[in-house]
């Protein structure tokens, strides 16, 4: 592990220049300690890295040669980058650093650009997965261009036409997002909803330091709070908790310790009550609900079930 740090510094110090540890830090998700301990022992194996004081110092590599990609061309190095660009594990970000360092340098940029441009969110919202829009291609090509678009927008039979600067789109759940600067502000368009987009060869405008994770996590958090406005709380039987987990994902919150009776508290994020006692009802005596309204829709539910289900097989 230490070595394959050593690696990423070395790797992020050809790239940048000049690095300070709590970049360093940051980059590889390691405290500042370790970072100025790992560039300090690139410096003692002989690696030619030097640190400087003051206001714009940090640590840099004196010489150094880079490796290109051979046989890559361009487009190439574009195409892999939007494809690896989704990634959001450090050994994604790991690997996305070598191939950076690896690139030739008129195209990093570009390539970067292009890494940037697409973020993959795997946290369901309960969806359908959506056809891939036939828009996508010119909208991310926008986007790494730094390029304004056209779009045609229908929604809720409401038919717009708007020019937008784009930055960035989001796969969430199986379904395309782009997130676009306009006349209103930043704005969150469906792609499955644009009907079609045209560059218009003017520049797009982009927010300095707009970072498209922080983004799009702060426009989820307030579709989920228009989409789950109800907190329904619940004791849930641990094993029955991973499976719980894995239906609601960021639904569940507020997961606490076991109780006296083993059992686990935690609140379910929906609609409203009733509408998440049916959704969990197949959960059986797993999980008990607290909330007087969903406690009172599966007795409904039960007495329903039991009237044709109770008196044994119906006729035939």
């Amino acid at each position: 592990m230490r070595a394959d740090r050593l690696i990423a510094v070395l790797l992020l110090l050809q790239r940048r220049g000049t690095v300070t540890a709590g970049q360093v830090a940051a980059e590889l998700e390691i405290s500042p300690r370790t970072a100025r301990r790992d560039l300090e022992a690139l410096a003692l194996a002989g690696v030619p890295v030097y640190s400087t004081a003051g206001k714009g110092g940090g640590w840099s590599l004196v010489g150094g040669a880079r490796t290109d990609l051979t046989g890559l061309t361009a487009g190439e190095a574009r195409a892999l980058f939007l494809g690896a660009g989704g990634g959001d594990t450090p050994a994604a970000r790991a690997g996305l650093r070598k191939l950076l360092a690896a690139l030739p340098a008129q195209w990093r940029a570009d390539a970067e650009r292009a890494a940037d441009a697409v973020l993959v969110d795997a946290a369901s919202w309960g969806a359908e997965p959506a056809p891939e829009p036939v828009t996508l291609p010119v909208l991310l090509r926008a986007v790494v261009d730094g390029e304004q678009v056209e779009v045609d927008y229908r929604s809720r039979g409401t038919a717009s036409t708007r020019t937008v600067d784009p930055l960035g789109v989001v796969n969430k759940d199986g379904r395309w997002y782009l997130l676009a600067g306009t006349a209103a502000g930043e704005r969150t368009f469906r792609l499955d909803r644009v009907v079609d987009a045209r560059p218009t060869g003017a520049p797009a405008r982009r927010p300095e330091g707009f970072d498209l994770r922080r983004a799009w996590a702060a426009r989820r958090s307030e579709f989920e709070q228009q989409r789950h406005v109800e907190r329904t709380r619940v004791l849930v039987d641990p094993p029955a908790l991973p499976r719980l987990r894995w239906l609601l994902a960021h639904r569940l919150v507020d997961v606490g310790a076991p109780g006296p009776d083993g059992r686990v508290p935690a609140v379910v994020l929906g609609p409203v009550a009733e509408v998440v006692a049916l959704e969990l009802a197949g959960f059986g005596s797993q999980l008990e609900f607290t909330d007087p309204a969903a406690r009172a829709q599966l007795a409904r539910l039960a007495a329903d079930l039991h009237s044709r289900y109770g008196s044994g097989p119906g006729p035939g």
